[in-house]
């Protein structure tokens, strides 16, 4: 098992849905049927309900901190790659991880303008810090350009985790999936929960590219990628809320 599998196999398929069987009482009295007030009741289906001002701020916080967090992935690897372009061996894994948050970015760019979601107003910020980070490690050596990219995948793994977390149980809401079925947001929902677990699965395969080539051979490692980490938990949390 791989070390993103290690690390995030967890208990995220959702729980098959449960029923309750409800007895219905047979009348005493032969050849008579009456209407059960309770069998009515059980028969008639849950009101549907649309999605609670504490979603839709969930919704909205999804996503403009994914917009912010693939942008620094990418000014990361951008960094990066300018320093190490140069590298037979490293030119191209650096180039295909680039490719990949050049996709997610553009994703969440179009989310965030379909649905009108500002992006984070710490974006000019974003930009120097992500390439300096990018640089910086860079320079420092491909173990440590491996590490960067270890912590930054750490945290991105993680906090797509928690947000499908949150998805699944949304879509699990029988009052909620009655209302999405005949909507637009059912398939909004969960074609984001699908998007973010295949950039998910993304990130966790830099994750193990990572660790492949040493990056727990790079000097300082606890010191830098805790610092990387911190920073990356910060920065999510910032860019949610401003």
């Amino acid at each position: 098992m791989n070390i993103a599998s290690k690390l995030y196999t967890s208990s995220l398929q959702p729980a098959a849905c449960q029923y309750r069987a409800f007895q219905l009482s047979r009348s005493a009295v032969p050849f008579v049927r009456h209407a059960s007030t309770e069998s009515t009741a059980a028969s008639t289906p849950q009101q549907p309900r649309q999605l609670t001002e504490k979603e839709r701020d969930f919704l909205d916080r999804a996503l403009r901190v994914n917009q912010a967090g693939e942008l620094g992935a990418n000014l990361i690897y951008s960094g990066q790659y300018a320093v190490l372009k140069h590298d037979k061996r490293l030119k191209p894994l650096i180039r295909h991880m680039w490719d990949q948050e050049v996709h997610h970015l553009n994703t969440f760019n179009h989310l965030l303008a379909k649905h009108r979601v500002r992006p984070t107003a710490m974006r000019p910020l974003w930009n120097i810090v992500g390439y300096a980070v990018g640089v910086g490690t860079a320079l420092m050596g491909e173990k440590a350009a491996m590490a960067c990219t270890e912590a930054v995948e750490t945290e991105i793994g993680t906090h797509y985790n928690d947000q499908m977390r949150v998805l699944l149980e949304m879509l699990r809401d029988p009052a909620l999936k009655d209302f999405v079925k005949i909507g637009e947001e059912h398939g909004e929902l969960k074609g984001l929960l699908e998007t973010i677990r295949e950039f998910r699965d993304d990130e966790l395969e830099h994750l193990d590219t990572a660790v492949e080539h040493d990056s727990k051979g790079a000097e300082g490692y606890e010191i830098l990628t805790n610092v990387i980490r911190g920073g990356c938990k910060a920065a999510i949390w910032i860019s949610s809320r401003i």
